[in-house]
């Protein structure tokens, strides 16, 4: 359906309403719903069925549902169908799945049908792709296989972000908070740049000790670089997104298991009184440094299980912790 035909059928719906309205929204009965199968194209026919009707209905006392919710269910559901062909149109194999580079390929092109991105130099285009693909492949990825599913694709929700950016009218607080805006990738980016003291586009342990507020322990940072890819024992900018994915987002899943994957010291699948008590002298050393009075072992290290309640009081896994966010989310 193209954008004609929409409009079409959106005049159809203001004028074949059933009354009364509900304020300002206007609704339809089953009744008027189905008439107006005979008055639109083929395309359009497969939404005007008895599965669609009672999937909108609500608790309207005439058992109607509203026009408008109605119209946004068809333009999701043609934007999907949009997207997956535009999509489909890079997966190369034609296996149903879209590899980093056929990703990159796809948002490129999209750059210039989205507006808010019209600020973007040409020269930034290559580092706006990484920042964006990145995204995608961190959540959707997590296993490293290096491809991701395009059912997967339109289903997380990331493209609605993406596809957002052609609203030429969107909020300064909406783009802030989108990670595929021009002021988030430049914000990342900058701050990358930031950190490369020595202007060699990578980043060693010294420069990203200074990430955010300097509070990162070396014991930290070395976990980094021993777990992540690195080039002559420096961290690219591609591994640099991964990581801040996870710090802005560690109440996700795929952000857990990240970060967990790093305080797993000797990689065997928990956290022990060890492993914590490791982490913990770093942070002591830090606190001296800043003329903090040093916080005891044990108080910590009670706090900690008594929080999380893990399954085995002597250890932590990933998925003791993963119950305790979930846990925590449920009650918020």
């Amino acid at each position: 359906m193209d954008n004609e035909e929409l409009q079409k059928l959106w005049s159809i719906l203001e004028e074949k309403h059933t009354p009364p309205d509900i304020g300002d929204e206007q609704m339809i009965s089953f009744t008027d719903f189905m008439k107006i199968r005979d008055l639109i194209s083929e395309k359009c026919r497969s939404f005007f069925t008895a599965k669609v009707f009672a999937k909108l209905l609500r608790d309207d006392p005439y058992g109607r549902v509203s026009i408008a919710q109605l119209f946004s269910y068809i333009m999701r559901k043609v934007w999907l169908q949009q997207t997956r062909i535009g999509l489909s149109l890079f997966d190369i194999q034609g296996l149903g799945y879209l590899k980093e580079s056929d990703l990159e390929n796809y948002i490129l092109e999209l750059i210039p049908t989205l507006p808010q991105l019209n600020c973007l130099e040409e020269s930034f285009y290559s580092f706006y792709v990484c920042t964006a693909v990145r995204k995608f492949f961190f959540f959707l990825d997590p296993m490293r296989t290096g491809k991701i599913k395009i059912q997967d694709i339109l289903a997380c929700g990331f493209l609605d972000d993406l596809l957002e950016l052609r609203d030429e009218d969107l909020s300064k607080d909406a783009q802030e908070t989108n990670w595929f805006s021009a002021p988030s990738a430049l914000r990342v980016y900058g701050q990358y740049l930031s950190l490369d003291t020595d202007h060699n586009g990578m980043l060693s342990k010294e420069e990203l000790l200074r990430y955010g507020t300097g509070t990162l322990t070396r014991a930290f940072v070395d976990r980094i670089f021993q777990e992540c890819l690195t080039y002559d024992g420096e961290v690219d900018y591609k591994t640099y997104l991964d990581f801040v994915l996870a710090m802005e987002n560690r109440k996700e899943q795929q952000a857990l298991q990240y970060l967990f994957r790093l305080v797993d010291l000797h990689g065997q699948g928990y956290l022990d009184t060890f492993t914590l008590n490791y982490f913990f002298r770093a942070i002591q050393e830090q606190m001296k440094l800043h003329g903090h009075e040093p916080v005891k072992f044990e108080d910590i290290k009670d706090e900690i299980f008594d929080m999380v309640k893990p399954a085995n009081p002597l250890k932590i896994t990933l998925q003791d912790l993963t119950n305790r966010c979930d846990t925590i989310q449920q009650r918020c």
